[in-house]
């Protein structure tokens, strides 16, 4: 995942709900496909940070190391900034980059 100035909005944006039924042909599918990819990006992007934040844990911090570790905080301000995972999801959707399928679809 790339989480270097990503094109996607970093504030809430006014949709039009017939855009999003416009590849599934039912509303409800649609936000269900892209409820699932926010999950994996937010899971993703938690496993990112956890993994960055990790090289700073020690076993004994003493209150003056907490306060001092800047580089931690900066990176927690990075991935604060960072879009939420639904507003990538939806742009992803919308720009069809997701790859979805509905096997009970597919058996009809």
């Amino acid at each position: 995942m790339n989480t270097n100035k990503p094109a996607v909005p970093n504030t809430t944006v006014t949709r039009n709900v017939h855009d999003l039924d416009k590849t599934t042909d039912n509303l409800y599918e649609s936000l269900v496909v892209i409820a699932k990819r926010a999950n994996q990006i937010s899971n993703n992007v938690k496993e990112e940070l956890h993994g960055k934040l990790a090289e700073f844990a020690s076993s004994n911090d003493n209150l003056e190391e907490i306060f001092e570790n800047r580089e931690q905080i900066e990176i927690s301000k990075h991935y604060e900034r960072m879009p939420k995972p639904v507003l990538i999801a939806i742009d992803e959707f919308l720009n069809e980059k997701i790859y979805h399928r509905n096997p009970a679809k597919e058996q009809k």
